[in-house]
Protein backbone atom coordinates (compact mmCIF):
# COMPACT_ATOMS: atom_id res chain seq x y z
CA UNK A 1 0.00 0.00 0.00
CA UNK A 2 1.49 3.07 -0.91
CA UNK A 3 0.65 6.82 -0.58
CA UNK A 4 1.48 9.72 -2.33
CA UNK A 5 5.34 10.26 -3.04
CA UNK A 6 6.44 12.73 -0.25
CA UNK A 7 8.55 14.80 -3.15
CA UNK A 8 5.43 15.49 -4.66
CA UNK A 9 3.98 17.17 -1.47
CA UNK A 10 3.55 20.71 -0.53
CA UNK A 11 0.35 21.01 1.35
CA UNK A 12 1.29 21.29 5.08
CA UNK A 13 -0.84 18.59 6.22
CA UNK A 14 0.73 16.22 3.96
CA UNK A 15 4.00 17.12 5.12
CA UNK A 16 6.25 16.50 8.51
CA UNK A 17 4.17 15.76 11.25
CA UNK A 18 1.13 14.90 9.30
CA UNK A 19 2.50 13.09 6.23
CA UNK A 20 0.32 10.01 5.31
CA UNK A 21 1.28 6.31 6.92
CA UNK A 22 2.49 4.35 4.17
CA UNK A 23 1.36 0.90 5.40
CA UNK A 24 -0.72 -1.10 8.02
CA UNK A 25 0.83 -3.14 10.75
CA UNK A 26 0.67 -5.26 13.59
CA UNK A 27 3.60 -5.20 16.20
CA UNK A 28 3.68 -7.45 19.51
CA UNK A 29 5.66 -7.29 22.58
CA UNK A 30 6.86 -3.35 22.15
CA UNK A 31 9.72 -1.98 24.06
CA UNK A 32 8.62 0.29 26.77
CA UNK A 33 11.31 3.16 27.59
CA UNK A 34 10.35 4.19 31.77
CA UNK A 35 7.34 2.73 32.59
CA UNK A 36 3.44 2.05 32.16
CA UNK A 37 1.04 2.83 34.78
CA UNK A 38 -0.48 -0.61 36.23
CA UNK A 39 -3.73 1.21 36.11
CA UNK A 40 -3.67 1.29 32.29
CA UNK A 41 -4.99 -1.78 31.62
CA UNK A 42 -6.73 -2.02 28.01
CA UNK A 43 -6.94 -0.26 24.34
CA UNK A 44 -5.97 3.28 23.83
CA UNK A 45 -7.58 3.96 20.33
CA UNK A 46 -7.16 6.96 18.05
CA UNK A 47 -8.21 8.15 15.11
CA UNK A 48 -7.33 10.43 12.45
CA UNK A 49 -6.85 11.57 8.49
CA UNK A 50 -4.76 9.10 6.48
CA UNK A 51 -5.74 10.22 2.78
CA UNK A 52 -4.58 7.38 0.35
CA UNK A 53 -4.09 9.40 -2.62
CA UNK A 54 -4.54 13.26 -1.89
CA UNK A 55 -4.64 16.66 -3.97
CA UNK A 56 -2.21 18.68 -2.51
CA UNK A 57 -3.61 21.69 -3.97
CA UNK A 58 -7.27 20.99 -2.72
CA UNK A 59 -6.42 18.54 0.44
CA UNK A 60 -7.51 19.77 4.11
CA UNK A 61 -6.22 18.58 7.57
CA UNK A 62 -9.83 17.33 7.94
CA UNK A 63 -10.63 15.56 5.18
CA UNK A 64 -8.41 12.37 3.84
CA UNK A 65 -9.53 8.60 4.90
CA UNK A 66 -9.81 7.23 8.52
CA UNK A 67 -7.14 5.44 9.81
CA UNK A 68 -7.48 3.81 13.51
CA UNK A 69 -4.12 3.02 15.62
CA UNK A 70 -4.17 1.17 19.29
CA UNK A 71 -2.10 -0.25 21.61
CA UNK A 72 -2.83 -2.71 23.88
CA UNK A 73 -1.84 -2.61 27.51
CA UNK A 74 -1.60 -4.64 30.28
CA UNK A 75 0.36 -5.35 33.30
CA UNK A 76 2.87 -2.79 32.64
CA UNK A 77 3.89 -3.66 29.32
CA UNK A 78 2.23 -2.96 25.47
CA UNK A 79 1.33 -5.89 24.51
CA UNK A 80 0.63 -4.72 20.30
CA UNK A 81 0.28 -1.55 18.44
CA UNK A 82 -1.63 -2.01 14.90
CA UNK A 83 -3.42 0.52 12.70
CA UNK A 84 -6.14 0.06 9.83
CA UNK A 85 -7.97 2.44 7.94
CA UNK A 86 -11.39 2.44 8.14
CA UNK A 87 -13.00 0.65 5.80
CA UNK A 88 -14.93 3.70 4.00
CA UNK A 89 -16.32 3.38 0.32
CA UNK A 90 -13.42 4.93 -0.40
CA UNK A 91 -11.05 2.75 1.61
CA UNK A 92 -12.17 -0.25 -0.44
CA UNK A 93 -12.79 1.55 -3.36
CA UNK A 94 -9.11 2.47 -3.71
CA UNK A 95 -7.47 -1.22 -2.37
CA UNK A 96 -9.82 -3.09 -4.57
CA UNK A 97 -11.71 -4.80 -1.47
CA UNK A 98 -15.36 -6.00 -1.29
CA UNK A 99 -17.57 -3.10 0.80
CA UNK A 100 -18.26 -3.50 4.14
CA UNK A 101 -22.33 -3.75 5.00
CA UNK A 102 -23.86 0.06 5.74
CA UNK A 103 -27.48 0.14 7.33
CA UNK A 104 -28.86 3.11 4.86
CA UNK A 105 -27.89 2.90 1.44
CA UNK A 106 -28.81 6.25 0.75
CA UNK A 107 -26.14 8.07 2.71
CA UNK A 108 -22.41 7.96 2.49
CA UNK A 109 -21.05 6.74 5.73
CA UNK A 110 -18.30 8.56 5.46
CA UNK A 111 -14.41 8.49 6.49
CA UNK A 112 -14.30 7.56 10.31
CA UNK A 113 -11.17 9.97 10.88
CA UNK A 114 -12.53 12.19 13.73
CA UNK A 115 -12.83 10.46 16.81
CA UNK A 116 -13.38 7.42 18.11
CA UNK A 117 -16.09 6.36 21.14
CA UNK A 118 -16.85 2.77 22.76
CA UNK A 119 -20.72 2.86 23.89
CA UNK A 120 -22.85 -0.61 24.67
CA UNK A 121 -20.17 -2.89 23.57
CA UNK A 122 -19.21 -1.13 20.34
CA UNK A 123 -15.97 0.67 19.54
CA UNK A 124 -17.22 3.32 16.92
CA UNK A 125 -15.34 5.40 14.45
CA UNK A 126 -16.92 8.55 13.84
CA UNK A 127 -16.63 11.37 11.48
CA UNK A 128 -19.70 14.67 11.03
CA UNK A 129 -22.24 13.99 8.36
CA UNK A 130 -21.51 10.57 8.42
CA UNK A 131 -22.51 7.19 9.81
CA UNK A 132 -20.57 5.68 12.62
CA UNK A 133 -18.47 2.47 11.52
CA UNK A 134 -18.42 -0.48 14.12
CA UNK A 135 -14.92 -1.75 14.69
CA UNK A 136 -13.55 -5.03 15.79
CA UNK A 137 -11.50 -5.23 19.71
CA UNK A 138 -8.45 -5.92 16.84
CA UNK A 139 -9.37 -2.37 14.67
CA UNK A 140 -11.44 -3.88 12.28
CA UNK A 141 -14.29 -2.47 10.15
CA UNK A 142 -17.51 -4.47 10.56
CA UNK A 143 -19.88 -2.16 9.00
CA UNK A 144 -21.62 1.33 8.64
CA UNK A 145 -24.73 1.72 11.15
CA UNK A 146 -27.30 3.71 11.92
CA UNK A 147 -27.66 3.03 15.50
CA UNK A 148 -30.86 1.27 14.82
CA UNK A 149 -32.13 4.83 12.88
CA UNK A 150 -32.59 6.77 10.77
CA UNK A 151 -29.87 9.15 10.75
CA UNK A 152 -30.89 11.33 7.78
CA UNK A 153 -27.45 13.30 8.30
CA UNK A 154 -25.62 11.00 10.34
CA UNK A 155 -24.29 12.31 13.39
CA UNK A 156 -21.35 14.39 14.51
CA UNK A 157 -18.03 13.01 15.75
CA UNK A 158 -17.92 14.29 19.39
CA UNK A 159 -21.09 12.81 21.62
CA UNK A 160 -21.12 13.14 25.09
CA UNK A 161 -21.55 10.47 27.22
CA UNK A 162 -23.54 10.80 30.85
CA UNK A 163 -21.84 9.01 33.22
CA UNK A 164 -25.28 8.98 34.93
CA UNK A 165 -27.59 7.40 32.49
CA UNK A 166 -24.94 5.86 30.00
CA UNK A 167 -26.47 7.47 27.28
CA UNK A 168 -24.93 9.15 24.81
CA UNK A 169 -26.05 12.44 23.39
CA UNK A 170 -25.01 13.78 19.81
CA UNK A 171 -25.83 16.47 17.63
CA UNK A 172 -26.01 16.17 13.52
CA UNK A 173 -26.23 19.26 11.50
CA UNK A 174 -26.71 19.02 7.35
CA UNK A 175 -25.70 20.67 4.13
CA UNK A 176 -29.25 20.60 2.76
CA UNK A 177 -31.12 22.84 5.40
CA UNK A 178 -30.53 24.95 8.36
CA UNK A 179 -31.89 22.30 10.91
CA UNK A 180 -29.80 20.57 14.23
CA UNK A 181 -30.76 17.34 15.18
CA UNK A 182 -30.46 15.99 18.56
CA UNK A 183 -30.08 12.73 18.88
CA UNK A 184 -29.77 10.26 22.35
CA UNK A 185 -28.43 6.78 21.93
CA UNK A 186 -29.66 4.51 24.95
CA UNK A 187 -27.52 1.66 26.84
CA UNK A 188 -28.27 -0.61 24.87
CA UNK A 189 -26.52 1.46 21.86
CA UNK A 190 -29.67 2.13 19.70
CA UNK A 191 -31.08 5.63 18.78
CA UNK A 192 -34.17 6.59 21.83
CA UNK A 193 -35.04 10.07 20.84
CA UNK A 194 -34.68 12.60 17.91
CA UNK A 195 -35.33 16.42 18.52
CA UNK A 196 -34.87 19.27 15.79
CA UNK A 197 -33.64 22.67 16.49
CA UNK A 198 -33.75 25.61 13.90
CA UNK A 199 -30.50 27.11 13.00
CA UNK A 200 -30.20 30.57 11.02
CA UNK A 201 -28.35 28.88 7.80
CA UNK A 202 -26.77 25.16 7.06
CA UNK A 203 -23.64 26.38 9.56
CA UNK A 204 -20.92 23.88 10.68
CA UNK A 205 -22.10 22.90 14.16
CA UNK A 206 -18.55 20.57 15.17
CA UNK A 207 -19.54 20.08 18.75
CA UNK A 208 -21.99 20.47 21.49
CA UNK A 209 -22.01 20.91 25.43
CA UNK A 210 -24.25 18.65 27.82
CA UNK A 211 -25.52 19.62 31.38
CA UNK A 212 -27.65 17.89 33.83
CA UNK A 213 -30.61 19.84 32.40
CA UNK A 214 -29.98 21.18 29.12
CA UNK A 215 -28.56 20.75 25.51
CA UNK A 216 -25.93 23.49 24.62
CA UNK A 217 -26.04 24.16 20.76
CA UNK A 218 -23.72 26.26 19.08
CA UNK A 219 -25.16 28.58 15.92
CA UNK A 220 -22.07 30.30 14.57
CA UNK A 221 -21.05 32.19 11.19
CA UNK A 222 -19.27 29.26 9.85
CA UNK A 223 -21.86 28.83 6.63
CA UNK A 224 -22.20 25.54 3.83
CA UNK A 225 -20.92 27.47 0.54
CA UNK A 226 -22.40 25.62 -2.14
CA UNK A 227 -20.35 27.67 -4.79
CA UNK A 228 -17.23 25.64 -2.48
CA UNK A 229 -19.23 22.46 -2.56
CA UNK A 230 -19.90 23.07 -6.14
CA UNK A 231 -16.11 23.38 -7.16
CA UNK A 232 -15.13 20.47 -5.21
CA UNK A 233 -13.61 22.20 -2.25
CA UNK A 234 -13.10 19.46 0.40
CA UNK A 235 -14.37 21.47 3.12
CA UNK A 236 -17.11 23.70 1.47
CA UNK A 237 -17.66 26.51 3.92
CA UNK A 238 -17.03 29.86 4.72
CA UNK A 239 -16.85 32.70 7.66
CA UNK A 240 -19.97 34.80 7.62
CA UNK A 241 -19.16 38.32 9.55
CA UNK A 242 -22.76 39.44 9.63
CA UNK A 243 -24.23 36.01 10.34
CA UNK A 244 -26.16 36.42 14.35
CA UNK A 245 -23.96 34.61 16.42
CA UNK A 246 -26.26 32.61 19.11
CA UNK A 247 -26.28 29.80 21.50
CA UNK A 248 -28.62 27.27 22.43
CA UNK A 249 -30.21 26.29 25.51
CA UNK A 250 -32.54 23.60 25.20
CA UNK A 251 -34.09 21.65 28.38
CA UNK A 252 -33.10 18.01 27.92
CA UNK A 253 -36.77 17.02 29.28
CA UNK A 254 -38.17 19.41 26.16
CA UNK A 255 -38.30 19.70 22.61
CA UNK A 256 -36.50 21.89 20.24
CA UNK A 257 -38.90 24.20 20.08
CA UNK A 258 -38.29 25.23 23.60
CA UNK A 259 -34.67 26.39 22.81
CA UNK A 260 -33.65 29.65 24.59
CA UNK A 261 -31.26 31.12 21.68
CA UNK A 262 -28.69 34.16 23.44
CA UNK A 263 -26.96 36.05 21.02
CA UNK A 264 -23.34 36.40 21.44
CA UNK A 265 -21.68 39.93 21.79
CA UNK A 266 -19.27 39.08 18.92
CA UNK A 267 -19.24 36.83 16.13
CA UNK A 268 -16.29 33.65 16.80
CA UNK A 269 -16.41 30.03 16.17
CA UNK A 270 -16.23 27.24 18.91
CA UNK A 271 -14.67 23.90 17.91
CA UNK A 272 -14.80 21.97 21.32
CA UNK A 273 -16.10 22.85 24.40
CA UNK A 274 -14.34 21.28 27.54
CA UNK A 275 -17.08 20.92 29.68
CA UNK A 276 -20.10 22.36 31.08
CA UNK A 277 -22.88 22.22 34.29
CA UNK A 278 -25.54 23.88 35.66
CA UNK A 279 -25.05 26.54 38.38
CA UNK A 280 -28.19 27.90 40.10
CA UNK A 281 -30.28 28.19 36.77
CA UNK A 282 -27.45 29.28 34.75
CA UNK A 283 -25.38 26.93 32.56
CA UNK A 284 -21.42 27.38 32.76
CA UNK A 285 -19.68 26.37 29.90
CA UNK A 286 -15.29 26.08 29.60
CA UNK A 287 -14.30 25.98 26.19
CA UNK A 288 -11.49 26.67 23.27
CA UNK A 289 -13.07 30.04 21.23
CA UNK A 290 -11.65 30.99 17.71
CA UNK A 291 -11.73 34.82 16.72
CA UNK A 292 -12.66 33.65 13.24
CA UNK A 293 -12.48 30.23 10.85
CA UNK A 294 -12.47 29.99 7.46
CA UNK A 295 -11.89 33.43 7.05
CA UNK A 296 -9.41 33.52 4.63
CA UNK A 297 -9.18 30.10 3.09
CA UNK A 298 -11.38 26.54 3.41
CA UNK A 299 -7.42 25.48 3.88
CA UNK A 300 -6.98 27.69 6.91
CA UNK A 301 -9.82 26.33 9.79
CA UNK A 302 -9.16 28.97 12.76
CA UNK A 303 -7.52 32.90 12.05
CA UNK A 304 -6.10 34.50 15.49
CA UNK A 305 -5.35 32.92 18.90
CA UNK A 306 -8.41 30.27 19.63
CA UNK A 307 -7.94 30.99 23.88
CA UNK A 308 -9.33 29.25 26.73
CA UNK A 309 -12.52 30.70 28.08
CA UNK A 310 -15.44 30.34 30.49
CA UNK A 311 -18.97 31.64 29.61
CA UNK A 312 -22.19 31.80 31.85
CA UNK A 313 -25.09 31.56 29.98
CA UNK A 314 -28.45 32.89 31.79
CA UNK A 315 -31.21 31.58 29.96
CA UNK A 316 -33.99 33.95 31.72
CA UNK A 317 -32.00 36.79 30.99
CA UNK A 318 -30.73 36.08 27.69
CA UNK A 319 -27.26 37.02 28.45
CA UNK A 320 -23.96 35.07 27.87
CA UNK A 321 -20.84 36.83 29.80
CA UNK A 322 -17.34 35.55 28.43
CA UNK A 323 -14.15 35.41 30.55
CA UNK A 324 -10.56 34.14 29.24
CA UNK A 325 -9.16 32.22 31.06
CA UNK A 326 -5.47 32.17 29.25
CA UNK A 327 -5.00 33.81 25.86
CA UNK A 328 -2.64 31.51 23.94
CA UNK A 329 -3.39 29.41 21.01
CA UNK A 330 -4.78 25.98 21.99
CA UNK A 331 -7.08 23.83 21.17
CA UNK A 332 -8.64 19.94 22.18
CA UNK A 333 -9.90 20.78 25.62
CA UNK A 334 -10.94 17.41 27.63
CA UNK A 335 -11.74 16.83 31.05
CA UNK A 336 -11.94 13.59 33.42
CA UNK A 337 -15.09 11.96 31.80
CA UNK A 338 -16.55 11.10 35.05
CA UNK A 339 -17.68 14.46 35.72
CA UNK A 340 -18.72 15.30 32.14
CA UNK A 341 -21.78 17.26 32.69
CA UNK A 342 -20.92 18.43 35.96
CA UNK A 343 -18.99 20.45 37.82
CA UNK A 344 -15.19 20.40 36.99
CA UNK A 345 -12.06 21.77 38.76
CA UNK A 346 -9.50 20.34 36.29
CA UNK A 347 -8.69 20.49 32.66
CA UNK A 348 -6.38 20.19 29.91
CA UNK A 349 -5.78 21.10 26.38
CA UNK A 350 -2.71 21.19 24.28
CA UNK A 351 -1.01 24.98 23.07
CA UNK A 352 0.72 24.71 19.55
CA UNK A 353 2.42 27.86 18.41
CA UNK A 354 1.02 29.20 15.57
CA UNK A 355 -2.03 27.69 16.03
CA UNK A 356 -3.92 30.38 13.54
CA UNK A 357 -3.18 27.84 11.19
CA UNK A 358 -3.42 24.88 12.70
CA UNK A 359 -0.14 23.46 11.54
CA UNK A 360 1.94 24.72 14.27
CA UNK A 361 4.56 23.03 15.90
CA UNK A 362 5.55 20.99 12.85
CA UNK A 363 9.36 21.16 12.03
CA UNK A 364 9.08 23.92 14.40
CA UNK A 365 9.46 24.47 18.44
CA UNK A 366 6.63 22.08 19.49
CA UNK A 367 3.57 21.74 21.41
CA UNK A 368 2.76 22.29 24.91
CA UNK A 369 0.19 19.79 27.28
CA UNK A 370 -1.64 22.37 29.21
CA UNK A 371 -3.19 21.33 33.09
CA UNK A 372 -6.10 23.80 34.38
CA UNK A 373 -6.68 23.78 37.91
CA UNK A 374 -9.59 26.62 37.71
CA UNK A 375 -10.45 26.19 41.31
CA UNK A 376 -6.70 27.57 41.77
CA UNK A 377 -6.79 29.87 38.69
CA UNK A 378 -3.00 28.02 37.60
CA UNK A 379 -1.81 26.20 35.09
CA UNK A 380 0.94 23.61 34.90
CA UNK A 381 2.59 22.61 31.58
CA UNK A 382 4.86 19.83 29.90
CA UNK A 383 6.86 20.72 26.43
CA UNK A 384 7.54 18.02 24.44
CA UNK A 385 10.22 19.52 22.31
CA UNK A 386 11.04 20.49 19.25
CA UNK A 387 9.42 19.37 16.17
CA UNK A 388 6.53 17.31 18.37
CA UNK A 389 3.26 17.89 17.89
CA UNK A 390 0.62 16.45 20.13
CA UNK A 391 -2.48 15.43 19.87
CA UNK A 392 -5.77 15.36 21.97
CA UNK A 393 -5.27 13.66 25.48
CA UNK A 394 -7.49 11.54 27.43
CA UNK A 395 -7.39 11.68 31.33
CA UNK A 396 -7.43 8.29 32.68
CA UNK A 397 -8.04 8.10 36.73
CA UNK A 398 -5.99 6.22 38.71
CA UNK A 399 -8.83 4.01 39.83
CA UNK A 400 -12.82 4.21 39.36
CA UNK A 401 -13.24 6.14 43.03
CA UNK A 402 -9.59 8.37 42.46
CA UNK A 403 -10.09 12.10 42.99
CA UNK A 404 -10.46 13.97 40.07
Amino acid sequence: MTTTDADEITNVYLSDNFAPVAEEVTVTDLDVVGAIPAQLDGRYVRTGPNPIAPDPSNHHWFAGEGMVHGVRLRDGKAEWYRNRYVRSPQVTGALGEPAVPSDEGGLVPGLGNTNIVHHAGRLLALMELSLPFELTPDLDTVRATNLGGPLPAGINAHPKFDPDTNELHVMAYSFAEPILRYHVIGTDGLLRRTEELALGAPVMVHDMALTDSSVIAFDLPVVFSLELAMAGRSMPFVWDPDYTPRVGVMPRSGSGADTTWIELDEPCYVYHPLNAYDDDGRVVIDLVVHPKAFANTEREPSQGEPSMQRWVLDPAAGTCSRTVIDERGQEFPRADERLAGRRHRYGYSVAVPELAGLGGGVGGPGGTLLGYDLGAGTVTEHHFGAGCTPSEFVFVPAGPDAAE
